[in-house]
């Protein structure tokens, strides 16, 4: 299972404007990349279930933690077919994570910069944001994993973007869970009853 050394930022529409034009112009355009993804947050690991609505593929993944838990993420995904997206989000809501879920769809653009994978993006939840990846293989040392998230940090701060910090990332993620599951229990309480 390869391990991705993951890091973000968040930033306005001046900033994400800047960062395309650079990337277009330093860095290798590799498309956009639209994607409707359903997040189940387990305690200790994130479950998602991707439609790729750009390049028309869809997948599961099991991510080994949450963000704001390291840098590092183990992951485990396998494709799945789009038409079996809907199945998938049924079959893990009747298993009992239905609480967990949530939804979103992400606007994204790929592109690849000194080693470094970059998806700036575009969500309700997030706004404008970037993901700044390498991917290592399992079984990469220690030294390797600090060394991806040195050049994660280098190419950043090249291009001008500010890295959030874990704590930072653990803070949004967890007022996000919060304001979510009040909203969810406010449909509940307004739902009319059956």
């Amino acid at each position: 299972m390869p391990i991705e050394i993951e890091m973000r930022a968040r930033f306005g529409k001046e900033t994400r404007d800047q960062l395309v034009d650079r990337l277009r112009t330093d860095g290798k355009d590799l498309g956009p990349d639209d994607k409707h993804i359903y997040f189940y947050v387990l305690p200790d690991q994130l479950l998602k279930v991707t439609d790729n609505t750009a390049a028309g593929t869809a997948k599961i993944t099991l991510k080994g933690s949450k963000i704001g838990q390291g840098a590092a993420f183990a992951e485990t995904e396998f494709a799945i077919a789009p038409a079996d997206v809907g199945a998938a989000v049924k079959l893990f809501n009747a298993l009992g994570f239905e609480g967990a879920m949530h939804e979103a769809s992400n606007l994204r653009h790929n592109f690849r910069f000194e080693g470094v994978e970059i998806a700036v993006k575009w969500s309700e939840a997030w706004g404008y944001h970037a993901e700044f990846e390498v991917l290592l293989d399992d079984d990469a040392p220690d030294a390797a994993r600090a060394e991806a998230a040195a050049k994660i940090t280098d190419v950043a701060d090249e291009l001008g973007v500010t890295l959030m910090t874990e704590q930072e990332l653990a803070e949004f993620t967890a007022a996000f869970e919060a304001a979510e599951k009040e909203r969810k229990e406010r449909e509940r309480q307004t739902a009319p009853i059956r």
